[in-house]
Order: C-alpha cells, then structure tokens, then sequence
C-alpha cells in the first residue's frame, strides 16, 4: 500500500537516517539512499523493498570490505561471516559477485596468502596447511596449486630451529624423538621430519662432532 514519507530523521551517533511513512516508522537507511528521497514523496511497497534491498546490499559491501582490511578471507569464510551477521542469502551472493567482480575476493589468491604467512611466521607441513585450507572452503585443485611449490623439509627445518633451544643438552636419541614428535603434530610428513631432525641435530654439533 502506499504511504506518504512524513520525516526523514538523522539517527545519532552513526550515519543512519530513520524514514518515517504516515506518522509510523518504516526503516533505517544510509545517508546516501536517504539523500535521494524528500518529505512529501510517495513510496510503494515495491519501491520500499527496493529501498531496504539496495541498504541491506551497501551494508553487507561495508562489512565484507572492512574483513577484507584485515586479511584475504575465501569465499566460503566471507559468505559465513556475512551469513552470521544476518544478511540473507541473496545479498550475500550479491555482495560476493560484486567483490569478485572487482578482484577482491579470490580463492587463490586467499590460498597462497595463507601459504605464504604460515610459512613465514608458523611454519606448517603440507597436510596441516591443506587441512586448514580445505577447512576455509577452498577446492582442492587450488589448494594442490597453493601448496606446488612449497618445501616441507625446508619448513620443518624452520619449525624446528625456535624449538631447538628448549632441547639443548639432550642426547641425540631423546633430541631426535621429542623434536619429531613436535613436528609431526605440526602436520609434516614422515620422511620430511626425519630429514629435518638430522639437519637440525647437525647444525647443533661442534665441527668434527657426530
């Protein structure tokens, strides 16, 4: 039914604007929306549908672009944390559509950034970075092409290294089971903990020492 839009009223502290139809509320909307309706002006049910769609679609792009400040995030993670804030299903495939468009939101791109920062910071083995990927929603393929060119010896050397103080003094035995067993629970493989293991061991020994 159609009413009459009797006040538009800035709502305090943040820019919202509360649209007043026939004496009784009707909904908030941003500034923007507001800025192109008047006092006076006719809206029907199909226009303020159209109106609570368009804010729902420019809150839901806020909030996705503020997550994306923070870091990359899959698809799959944005949909959820976009689903959990309320917003419905077709404004979330909205907003997705519109930030893959724009070349913001790409699952690849998200994959070797999470590569990359585990790597560099908490280095992981191959199985447990695929675990975490797979865990964000990515598909395997660009998983597999997110992880080609890792190396988990190299990574496991450096997961190692940090622990490798707390086990000074032990004999290589005791040195080699407690340091593999850390690094197995870190998602790397056998053969690369090993290899690590006796690189890492290695490093530690005197010139001439075994």
């Amino acid at each position: 039914m159609p009413a009459c839009i009797t006040a538009l009223e800035a709502v305090p502290p943040g820019p919202r604007v509360r649209v007043v139809l026939d004496g009784r509320f009707a909904l908030h909307i941003d500034p923007l929306l507001a800025a192109s309706l008047r006092v006076g002006q006719v809206l029907d049910d199909a226009a303020l549908a159209r109106l609570a769609a368009a804010d729902a679609h420019g809150r839901a792009l806020d909030t996705a672009l503020r997550l994306l400040t923070y870091r990359p995030r899959s698809v799959a993670e944005l949909r959820g944390r976009l689903a959990a804030k309320g917003y419905d299903p077709g404004t979330v495939a909205a907003v997705v559509a519109r930030l893959q468009a724009l070349g913001l939101l790409d699952d690849a791109t998200f994959a070797r950034f999470w590569v990359e920062q585990r790597q560099r910071f908490r280095p992981r083995g191959a199985a447990a970075l695929r675990a975490e990927l797979r865990a964000k929603g990515v598909a395997p393929a660009t998983v597999a092409a997110a992880l080609a060119d890792t190396d988990d010896v190299e990574a496991a050397c450096r997961a190692g290294r940090a622990r490798r103080r707390a086990l000074a003094g032990l004999d290589r035995a005791t040195f080699q089971r407690r340091l593999g067993t850390y690094l197995q629970r870190r998602g790397f493989s056998y053969a690369a903990c090993a290899e690590a293991v006796a690189r890492l061991w290695a490093e530690q020994q005197p010139a001439g020492d075994d």
